[in-house]
């Protein structure tokens, strides 16, 4: 499988707060991690570096997994180590209390991808079915969404748009949201943080992502149209593109 990283700091914030990256282990799984900081002063570019580094670090050594169940466990597992971690940290430097990240991340095997996320960075899939999200956003705006107390057309200029319920190293007994789903030949994953999703519509996302190009040129121009409509945010995103059916 193929698969392509890109970070961009965008066109309003002073420095880059989204941290990633694409990992293989020993085995040839790759993971897939994004994590969009938040806090104080420089504290959410620490709360999001040191999840994916952590996440790094479990990963090389982790045997093959035999069944989308070990999968889901293991991603439970490791969330629940990184989000100590962060809790302690936090605890020991004053300049990052209060500091937290969202997760997502996909683990890719050769017949299935296992999904985990807390917060509102995304994870969707393109297949032969169409584009979808498989990720649900765990924020105040996405609830009254659920809920019915506003529309999706109002979610998406509310004021309250970037307050989350749910975040790494903000509490001890953290919920992940996990899931698995079945790849074959020619689909995609998109993993990214909110500086996209909050840019282009699902529209724009899947135009892209058909389009005829590279997995590289995709990644640049999902982060060229999102700098062209404002880029106020930061924007980090992952492409997985699974090519062969051996894979």
């Amino acid at each position: 499988m193929g698969a392509v990283y890109l970070t961009d700091q965008g066109k309003v914030r002073l420095h880059n707060e989204d941290s990633g990256g694409v990992f293989e282990n020993k085995h040839g799984e790759k993971i897939a991690v994004i994590a969009d900081g938040m806090g104080g002063h420089r504290a959410g570019d620490i709360a999001s570096s040191m999840t994916v580094e952590q996440l790094h670090t479990f990963w090389e050594d982790k045997a093959p997994f035999h069944s989308p169940a070990e999968a889901e466990q293991w991603f439970l597992d490791t969330i629940h180590k990184v989000n100590k971690q962060l809790l302690l940290y936090a605890e020991n430097h004053e300049e990052c209390k209060g500091m937290g990240t969202t997760f997502v991340g996909a683990l890719c095997t050769s017949s299935f991808c296992t999904v985990a996320h807390v917060g509102d960075s995304r994870c969707y899939l393109l297949n032969e079915s169409g584009f979808s999200q498989l990720t649900e956003d765990h924020s105040l705006v996405n609830e009254l969404v659920r809920n019915g107390q506003i529309s999706k057309e109002d979610a998406e200029h509310h004021p309250r748009k970037n307050i989350l319920l749910r975040a790494l190293g903000t509490e001890k007994n953290i919920e992940i949201d996990v899931k698995t789903v079945e790849v074959e030949k020619g689909d995609f994953l998109l993993l990214c943080s909110d500086g996209l999703s909050n840019k282009l519509s699902d529209e724009q996302l899947k135009e892209v992502l058909t389009s005829e190009t590279s997995i590289e040129a995709k990644a640049k121009s999902l982060v060229d149209v999102a700098n062209e409509l404002g880029g106020e945010d930061n924007i980090t995103l992952i492409i997985v593109e699974f090519e062969h059916e051996s894979e």
